[in-house]
């Protein structure tokens, strides 16, 4: 399959965690770092206890983890000559390096560490020697160093490197959309994080994350210099990875890659943060550098399908359109609260719970005319009631937890309908020996249907089964969407802009800006309203915004205008 729709298609861990005193369950998969080693992508994300491997990276075989810190956060790996090399976060010990020429089959040994640190990053050099980079907190900043090669064993002195400005960046501020304020009604302190280093004709990009996992607005920041240990200045382009709205937001704490055919990607933590504010995703999107070397990431419809193809265009609009937005659903049951109609509202924070747990509940929608369907994501959510660890288990780590090794299915058919009566089988996952939490079936030929039902057979721990989105793709009928044009712009504050613009009845709208007119490169999707307020300026930069409509048909680009 060449096609892609985050989160990214993978079998996602279970996690015991306290919680305040109480015990919680859900799936987390978050921090990624991912290479290309031996012409096969390698994928280290956080509390998986393994890894993911992939030749065309939209198919992922996971593997166990052997002789490493499985239980520390932020695992980070580099390809060093013949070697992988592995590090992963302890605040309270020295932290060693791993590494192995095979990680599949033969494991990892171990090079004893010599100082602590968390969200580890190793960089090597064209002329072979090699940094590290860390930090994690809302009072320190990001550290750099050389190491020896010979023993990973710190060459100088740490020097700082990043430090938080919410004063001036406005993309750094705590909270929902930027608003989280202390008791005197300030921004409070972000979190910087997850430094990731690449090297780009010469130049250095040094990137973090801001400003905590659990809002919307988690993203990466970069920083530029002519040194791999500075002086760096933050890039204009800023922040470079930022995925605020649409069915699931978030985009932080990453790494960057060059895949087999010369084309960049960025992955990076998606949020869910209900069941836990730790319970997260991983999403990957073309990424790339301008020709004035600035480093970007489009997210414009960042979780909708996209093909991976030999030679990418990073900014190529989506080839399907989605066609289930808050179209009617009916189910074999439901829980108050937990209505069919949160399978369709595009917010993965809300989900449809059967009313109970035998084999055979089902969700349907109807898409009210006969379309043409090319793909369809089933995301499963988890809402558990009272779980207990497995007998003979115990919480362990810096956050005390257990991830569980246990094989569980999740297992469903998939049928449509053209009059509501006669259905055939779109794919059956009944006896499937997977757990994929956020199935991605493609039909790239199409097929044509009005309704699209999903049954459940089975789902780990016998809980009643939820889907937070039953996602429909494809080609719509009737015309584009008017053009809307924005009505109002005004300044907040410094770092703060309300834009209004005309409501055109499209399925949705994405508000584009950026510092010049062509590198409109940040982007927040909305469903159901005509005003935004953007919290992720830089203090006196200049801003170009757009607004785009789109419907089940397509998509009608707005005028850019430069705000005054």
């Amino acid at each position: 399959m060449d096609y892609i729709c985050n989160p990214i298609n993978m079998e996602y861990k279970y996690q015991f965690i306290d919680q305040k005193g109480k015990l919680s369950l859900s799936r987390e998969a978050a921090d990624p770092s991912i290479i290309l080693f031996k012409e096969k992508y390698y994928l280290f994300p956080s509390m998986t206890k393994g890894f993911l491997v992939s030749h065309n990276l939209t198919e992922w075989e996971f593997h166990p983890l052997k002789n490493v810190p499985v239980y520390d956060y932020a695992p980070d790996v580099r390809v060093i000559g013949d070697y992988i090399y592995f590090s992963a976060s302890k605040w309270d010990a020295n932290c060693s390096f791993y590494r192995s020429t095979d990680p599949i089959n033969k494991g990892f040994e171990e090079i004893p560490g010599t100082f602590p640190f968390w969200d580890p990053n190793l960089f090597v050099d064209d002329d072979g020697k090699i940094y590290f980079y860390w930090g994690c907190s809302d009072v320190t900043p990001i550290y750099g160093v050389e190491l020896n090669p010979q023993d990973m064993t710190p060459m100088t002195e740490p020097v700082e490197l990043i430090f938080s400005n919410i004063h001036k960046y406005g993309f750094e501020r705590r909270g929902e959309d930027h608003k989280a304020l202390n008791s005197e009604g300030e921004s409070t302190a972000p979190y910087i994080e997850g430094p990731w280093m690449d090297k780009y004709k010469g130049k250095y990009y040094l990137q973090y994350a801001f400003p905590g996992t659990e809002f919307n607005i988690y993203g990466d920041g970069v920083y530029i210099s002519d040194s791999p240990l500075g002086p760096f200045k933050l890039a204009k382009n800023n922040p470079f990875s930022y995925k605020p709205g649409g069915f699931i937001p978030g985009a932080g704490h990453g790494s960057t890659l060059k895949d087999k055919k010369g084309n960049w990607w960025h992955l990076a933590t998606m949020r869910i943060s209900v069941n836990h504010p730790f319970e997260r995703r991983l999403g990957i999107w073309p990424a790339g550098f301008d020709k004035e070397g600035e480093l970007f990431c489009n997210q414009r419809y960042g979780d909708w399908p996209m093909k991976v193809e030999n030679l990418m265009e990073p900014w190529k609009k989506p080839d399907w359109m989605l066609l289930s937005y808050n179209k009617p659903c009916r189910a074999s049951s439901y829980v108050e609260g937990r209505e069919p109609k949160f399978a369709t509202d595009e917010n993965v924070q809300t989900w449809w719970r059967a009313a109970g747990n035998k084999s055979g509940q089902w969700i349907e929608i109807d898409l009210l005319d006969c379309l043409d369907v090319r793909a369809i994501q089933i995301n499963f959510a988890d809402e558990i009631d009272e779980p207990k660890l497995p007998e003979g288990k115990s919480l362990i780590g810096d956050m005390p937890r257990y991830i569980d090794e246990k094989k569980y299915y999740t297992r469903w058919i998939l049928e449509a309908s053209i009059d509501g009566e006669e259905y055939f089988v779109i794919e059956d996952k009944s006896k499937a020996e997977t757990d994929l939490a956020h199935d991605f079936i493609v039909r790239e030929e199409g097929l044509k249907a009005r309704y699209i039902k999903c049954t459940i057979m089975e789902v780990p721990y016998n809980q009643n089964p939820c889907i937070s989105g039953l996602r429909i793709f494809g080609l719509g009928k009737g015309p584009l969407p008017a053009k809307s044009d924005i009505i109002t712009t005004e300044f907040i504050s410094d770092l703060d802009l309300l834009v209004k613009w005309k409501d055109v009845k499209a399925t949705g709208y994405n508000v584009l800006w950026g510092y010049a007119q062509d590198k409109l490169y940040h982007s927040y999707m909305v469903f159901g309203k005509n005003k935004l307020t953007i919290g992720a300026l830089i203090k006196d930069q200049a801003i170009f915004v757009r607004v785009d409509a789109f419907n089940e048909v397509g998509i009608t680009e707005g005028d850019v205008i430069k705000v005054k």
